[in-house]
């Protein structure tokens, strides 16, 4: 994996991010919902190819990613205009610090412990569509009571492999959110936006190496689908700190 691997933050703000979002149909409900698709589209706005994914918002924390594009994306953001600048707090100014990057840890040993977060879209594919991972299962054993946190941590545990073990797994949200994505291509050869409810889960817990390079690359892909949009990005603290 590639040394130039850093974790980014920013500061969004969100009274220039959600009118911008509106106009172009990309907040659901009259801008209730999830924001994943308006910041996917500023931050592909703001850095082309360059945008980060997976990232991560938190009201309040803003927005945190990774990239292993450090200085070509101080670069972009002198060519960012003034309104995808604003939007995202690219500058410093009295409200945002700006892009602040530090580098990132990419040597992992194994058996190492780490505690993490993550928001996941635990979701199955089934007939070339997204099924909730939870239905899925209660379709498969219709006699069995089921807890949909412990569902969606077997599904957790099965997209890390033989990366890493989790243990203490704890689902700390869930939500049925609504989201907007861009339905399959249509005849005349438009990809209309379209409001798609699924599930929406917040996990945290403690993980232990297996494979040091499989798991620097893991951190940067991220975990499970909709990663451009907010969901899969494996948030770290060494295991003996909590989580504010």
């Amino acid at each position: 994996m590639s040394q130039d691997f850093h974790l980014i933050h920013l500061r969004p703000n969100l009274n220039r991010l959600l009118p911008w979002a509106q106009r172009q149909g990309l907040v659901p409900d009259h801008g209730q919902g999830d924001l994943g698709y308006a910041f996917h589209a500023a931050l592909r706005a703001a850095f082309a190819d360059l945008a980060p994914q997976p990232f991560s918002f938190r009201s309040g924390q803003g927005l945190l990613a990774y990239t292993s594009q450090a200085e070509a994306m101080r670069l972009a953001v002198a060519m960012a205009t003034p309104e995808v600048a604003d939007m995202l707090g690219l500058d410093a100014t009295p409200h945002s610090s700006g892009l602040l990057i530090r580098p990132f840890p990419t040597n992992w040993k194994v058996g190492q412990l780490l505690s993490f977060e993550v928001r996941v879209r635990p979701v199955v594919r089934k007939e070339d569509k997204e099924l909730d991972a939870f239905l899925s299962t209660a379709q498969r054993m219709p006699d069995v009571v089921l807890s949909r946190e412990a569902v969606y941590a077997d599904w957790l545990k099965r997209q890390f492999g033989e990366v890493a073990t989790l243990h203490e797994v704890r689902m700390t949200e869930f939500s049925l959110s609504t989201v907007v994505r861009r339905a399959a291509p249509q005849a005349e050869g438009g990809r209309p936006k379209r409001p798609v409810q699924g599930p929406d889960a917040v996990f945290t817990g403690t993980l232990q190496v297996h494979d040091s390079a499989a798991f620097a690359g893991f951190l940067a892909r991220g975990i499970g689908r909709h990663r451009a949009f907010g969901f899969g990005m494996l948030l770290l603290k060494p295991a003996a700190a909590t989580w504010d």
